[in-house]
């Protein structure tokens, strides 16, 4: 656990520094060079710095054990600093879009190589910063430095149309609303994002199961371990980014009390061990009776 933490901590720190670093380079970038687009962008990474916040102070509650009043621990935590960086990733969205639709038809001065020098550093840096980070969160199975990570994507991705809008703009100073345009797509590719972060989240709090593919993977497990005649009404709910599963297994009915424990204390081992991110496993037991 403090394996993890310790890593999570990093990797916000980084982000941190990284996000404060391009809101500078764009947002100054964007005022000399006469770029909304570039200084809408600027803005998303601000927005950056305020989930690599979240995500810092955040790990110290979700990663604390289990006590008497959260048997299950405090992964839901996680759950929750998850949301709040989707909603802050769709306010940041509106702010954009809404600030781009205003300038439609203003009068502006075209923009200039500084601003697309930025854009096209920000496309590099922050996709560098999304794989880096997105591979550290599957590996240590943090669904809140997934969801930084593709945070730190859309800046990516929101770069691109701004780099061809300012890129267009020089070309052609009579087509300056290409500029704006730039900053409504950069809203929209943003919103998208923010649902991809906040809708797993959400069904995590509503203690939603498992997916069908996690499920089978469960009852395989289970009816592999020696002794186990059958599986069923197995149910399963998200702690945060890992799984509760209670599983009713059969096993031969003049079994001793002992050796029925041992089987079921094998299944709860495997599905820990070798199941798809498994948190804590109740087993019951059941006698089989047999084909009839």
């Amino acid at each position: 656990m403090k394996f993890m933490v310790s890593r999570v901590r990093f990797t916000g720190w980084v982000g941190l520094i990284v996000n404060l670093i391009l809101v500078v380079v764009k947002l100054a970038a964007g005022l000399l060079g006469h770029s909304q687009a570039v200084v809408a962008d600027a803005i998303h990474s601000l927005s950056d710095t305020v989930t690599d916040i979240a995500l810092i102070l955040g790990v110290r509650y979700w990663s604390a054990p289990a006590d008497e009043q959260h048997p299950h621990g405090h992964r839901r935590f996680e759950t929750l600093v998850t949301v709040f960086i989707g909603l802050t990733v769709a306010t940041a969205a509106v702010g954009i879009g809404w600030d781009a639709i205003r300038s439609f038809g203003k009068p502006s001065h075209p923009p200039s190589m500084i601003a697309l020098t930025a854009a096209l550093l920000s496309v590099v840096v922050k996709e560098t910063l999304y794989r880096w980070t997105a591979r550290i969160g599957e590996k240590i199975g943090s669904s809140a430095l997934i969801a930084n990570a593709w945070h730190h994507r859309t800046d990516a991705l929101s770069s691109v149309p701004v780099a061809i809008a300012v890129a267009i703009a020089m070309v052609d100073h009579r087509l300056g609303m290409i500029d704006q345009i730039g900053a409504l797509i950069v809203a929209i590719f943003v919103l998208h994002a923010a649902f991809r972060i906040i809708r797993p989240a959400l069904d995590q709090l509503v203690d939603a199961g498992a997916p069908e593919a996690h499920r089978s993977e469960l009852e395989q497990l289970a009816i592999q371990v020696e002794g186990v005649r059958g599986v069923h009404a197995m149910r399963t709910r998200y702690i945060g980014s890992e799984l509760a599963v209670d599983i009713h297994i059969e096993v031969d009915a003049d079994l001793t009390v002992a050796d029925g424990f041992s089987i079921a204390r094998q299944v709860k081992t495997d599905l820990l061990e070798q199941g798809p991110m498994v948190a804590d496993v109740v087993v019951q037991i059941e006698p089989h009776e047999g084909d009839e």
